[in-house]
């Protein structure tokens, strides 16, 4: 869907309400966890690595990062947003790391205000090398998208695009796109056409098996879980739409984060995985990595430090990425193939 004349100053405003709602609401889930604390990294006392030269660099979709991390989708199409993303970026860049942005479906706005809100997703002034991933959601393809998506891809310098496939949140969200039908083969013929690689993913309910086997075999490039257990954006968009949670059950459905990163590696054996969802801390990031990660990326513990500036953002991801590093020494590991090597042991 192509946004209607006057469509785009709405968006803005939900955008805001949705970092409001993150930024001062109960929007994690309640009763769900990532699953992750079922998991422990073994732990080693002899280990013989240097704490200094534990090595955290990957490859991912192409680009060199200098530690397996991406600052997840948050936002854009709104003048705060626009804060928020060029302060993340710039963190990133110092770091090394990725970036996805927000869904830009905004942009698909020919209003000025589709045009003006194009300025909240232009980073890479700031951080010229970093693996930067566009956004767009599955309910919004269709044929008359895919060159407005390809020129807005091209406008921010992405080097890539991630789906995000969001059915619940969007039946929560007032006025959502609540039509699902056709969007697989829509998916398989964007990846096909477009000249970005296509990363596949949720918002944070999951992409469990049976979501992985209607992947199977499409011209994509990765798949993002984004399980359960972080941020629940059905409980986000009731919030929004209705002041309080009416549908809790909702709220605390999903596949959570562990079990889909298992399920989906099982399902997609040779598929480049993204673990997010609920990830919160370097531990959680070395067990998801330990469990068949290619990357992992977090979001909402980054929204606060970047509204408030650069080096605030930049100490989260620097604080994360140094307890990874203790993750992979404490377990007498020297680099992330060891990490895998050895995996996780199951509490009983």
């Amino acid at each position: 869907m192509v946004e209607r004349s006057g469509e785009g100053m709405s968006m803005s405003r939900r955008k805001l309400r949705h970092i409001d709602a993150c930024l001062h609401g109960a929007v994690e889930y309640e009763t769900v966890t990532t699953g992750f604390e079922r998991y422990v990294l073994p732990y080693n006392a002899l280990t013989q690595t240097s704490l200094g030269a534990i090595d955290l660099s990957t490859t991912f979709l192409g680009a060199e990062l200098r530690a397996p991390v991406l600052v997840g989708a948050m936002t854009g199409g709104a003048e705060l947003s626009r804060t928020i993303n060029r302060n993340l970026a710039e963190a990133a860049q110092k770091l090394g790391i990725g970036m996805m942005l927000g869904s830009q479906r905004i942009m698909l706005d020919d209003s000025p205000t589709g045009t003006a809100a194009a300025a909240s997703f232009e980073v890479r002034e700031l951080a010229p090398d970093i693996l930067l991933i566009g956004n767009i959601g599955l309910a919004q393809l269709s044929d008359a998208v895919l060159p407005k998506l390809s020129v807005a891809l091209d406008r921010i310098g992405a080097d890539a695009l991630a789906v995000h496939t969001n059915p619940l949140q969007e039946a929560m969200q007032d006025n959502g796109d609540t039509d699902f039908r056709g969007t697989v083969a829509r998916l398989h013929r964007l990846a096909a056409e477009i000249p970005y690689p296509v990363l596949v993913k949720e918002v944070g309910h999951g992409i469990g098996a049976a979501a992985a086997e209607r992947l199977r075999g499409l011209p994509i490039a990765a798949v993002d879980v984004a399980g359960a257990g972080g941020t629940s954006w059905a409980r986000v968009e009731q919030l929004v739409r209705y002041g309080q949670v009416r549908y809790p059950a909702v709220a605390e459905w999903g596949v959570p984060t562990a079990q889909a990163l298992q399920e989906a590696r099982s399902t997609l054996p040779g598929m480049p995985l993204v673990a997010s969802g609920g990830i919160r801390t370097g531990m959680d990031a070395a067990k998801a990595l330990a469990m068949g990660a290619d990357v992992v990326a977090l979001a909402r513990p980054l929204l606060a430090p970047a509204i408030d500036s650069p080096a605030a953002a930049l100490d989260v991801l620097h604080g994360f990425v140094e307890e990874l590093r203790v993750c992979l020494h404490g377990c007498g590991v020297p680099d992330l193939a060891a990490l895998r090597a050895v995996g996780v042991q199951q509490l009983s």
